[in-house]
């Protein structure tokens, strides 16, 4: 028997098979998936910025007829606003916690497919809501996508690893945080006010939603399940092989079958994964605390303080409201740019290589930031210093925090384990996201730009923990990166 698993070892340590490459099938798996799902995460995050003002407006209005005609009172109308934009984040929430009931009741690709039937409806209720006057279908809408977009942060990565070869698993997870990254850019570009927003036109601009839903509905059905769900949540092997030789464009796939096959005999003597059984077995224990902490460095990092604080640092440097627009969405691009770049650099160097690269250049980045603000007002060259900060720290993020985490976690666990482990995970993320929009402005508001001394002081924590905990996963198969935790859980 150790020979046999010598032999196996050594033919996973080999270098790939010439099949194992990006081909048509494979190209389409991924964006149908990704487009359909990272798009809605994306553009619902962004989509709110540029419209704020009209739909303030037209929310003091409808309150205004509902009064007979009393003028509201704008703090009234700042809170439906507020949880308007909120609750997006509290539907991510709930939607990533049930990631993992979805993925094992429907699997991978019909989870997707469920999940994606809540687009239909809240891309119906926003774009009803001003022709009825109710602001509460717009956050019903939001509420309804954010539970969407909860669940699509967690299905599409699971279905991303499991559909790919081993060489291109860091390349196509990073996918989802593209498409990501493109839909924010979008929903810049439309809600400008010669295009989309507008006081007629903001309701288009909420229900565009619905066109990317349209095309994962067409599109997604003729993919193939994940083979893994397939193989060992199913027990269909003739199917699970009949889905791999798609993928791949061959039949020649003998030798990830029979790997597939290994994990699923290992699992017949292994008990389910509870979460107790996850918070207590040190072989689980240990990496669902690295998928944790991965997801809580990525959102308390301070990216999102940065791109928020970006306007007012583009004022400061004396752009209009107009060029300080230009500038935020030059900034988009640039994290489209840099996603896209890391798209290829994971696999070259690797996922803790780039995740370091990142965090340490956005600690030395955040620090030189609070300097400059201290000194921002009245001094061209230090404003204009402030902006070039601002920039390079998005490009930072985008190198590998902002990616690699939603596909790290898939390839921590297996099969068995992914789907709870998933669900904590991206359940943690969309919380922390919470936490951040509520806290961020009342603690601005207390500090001023000292409020980033809080994100050096993090961002020098999450530089430690990376280095010492977390393992590199570029090119390792499940049972060698496996094979670390048990090694770290005898220690």
């Amino acid at each position: 028997m150790s020979e046999k698993q010598m032999v196996r070892d050594a033919e996973k340590q080999a270098p790939p098979p010439q099949n194992q490459s990006l081909n048509g099938r494979l190209l389409f798996a991924i964006i149908a998936s990704a487009f359909g799902s990272a798009f809605q995460h994306g553009y619902n995050t962004g989509v709110v910025n540029a419209p704020q003002t009209l739909i303030e407006t037209w929310i003091g209005n409808v309150l205004s007829d509902r009064n007979d005609g009393k003028a509201a009172d704008k703090s009234q109308v700042t809170l439906i606003w507020a949880v308007a934009v909120a609750i997006f984040c509290f539907g991510g929430m709930i939607g990533g916690l049930c990631t993992g009931v979805v993925a094992d009741k429907f699997g991978r690709k019909g989870g997707l497919l469920v999940s994606n039937a809540l687009v239909v409806v809240s891309a119906a209720l926003q774009g009803v809501s001003k022709m009825y006057s109710s602001y509460e279908l717009i956050i019903i809408g939001r509420f309804i996508i954010g539970i969407n977009s909860g669940l699509n942060a967690g299905l599409t990565p699971m279905y991303l690893a499991e559909i790919s070869p081993m060489n291109l698993r860091g390349s196509v997870g990073t996918v989802y945080q593209l498409v990501v990254t493109i839909s924010i850019l979008i929903s810049q570009i439309l809600g400008l006010d010669y295009i989309l927003g507008t006081a007629e036109r903001w309701p288009i601009l909420l229900a565009l939603i619905i066109i990317p839903g349209i095309f994962m509905f067409i599109t997604l059905p003729f993919c193939p399940e994940s083979p893994k769900y397939t193989l060992i949540n199913k027990k269909k092997d003739i199917e699970a092989e009949r889905g791999l030789q798609w993928l791949r464009g061959t039949i020649e796939v003998h030798d990830e079958m029979d790997e597939m096959r290994a994990e699923n005999e290992a699992m017949k003597v292994i008990p389910r994964v509870t979460l107790r059984e996850m918070l207590s077995n040190p072989m689980l224990k240990t990496p669902l605390g690295i998928s944790v902490m991965i997801m809580l460095c990525q959102q308390l990092s301070g990216i999102n303080a940065v791109m928020f604080f970006s306007t007012k640092i583009f004022n400061m440097a004396g752009m209009t409201d107009d060029g300080a627009k230009y500038a935020t969405l030059g900034m988009g691009t640039l994290n489209v740019i840099m996603t896209l770049i890391s798209l290829f650099l994971v696999e070259l160097t690797g996922r803790k290589t780039l995740l370091m690269i990142g965090f340490s250049s956005m600690f030395v980045i955040t620090v030189m930031l609070t300097i400059s603000l201290m000194f921002v007002v009245g001094n061209t060259i230090v404003s204009y210093l402030a902006i070039v900060l601002v920039m390079a720290f998005v490009i930072a993020f985008a190198v590998g925090p902002g990616s690699i985490p939603w596909f790290l976690v898939a390839e921590l666990f297996n099969s068995s384990a992914r789907p709870l482990a998933t669900s904590i995970a991206v359940g943690v993320n969309w919380t922390a996201n919470f936490v951040v929009g509520l806290g961020f402005l009342p603690l601005q508001g207390l500090l001023g730009s000292n409020v980033f001394l809080i994100f050096v002081v993090l961002l020098a924590l999450f530089v430690l923990y990376v280095y010492k905990k977390v393992p590199e996963t570029k090119n390792k198969t499940l049972e060698e990166i496996q094979m670390l935790f048990r090694q770290e859980s005898y220690k």
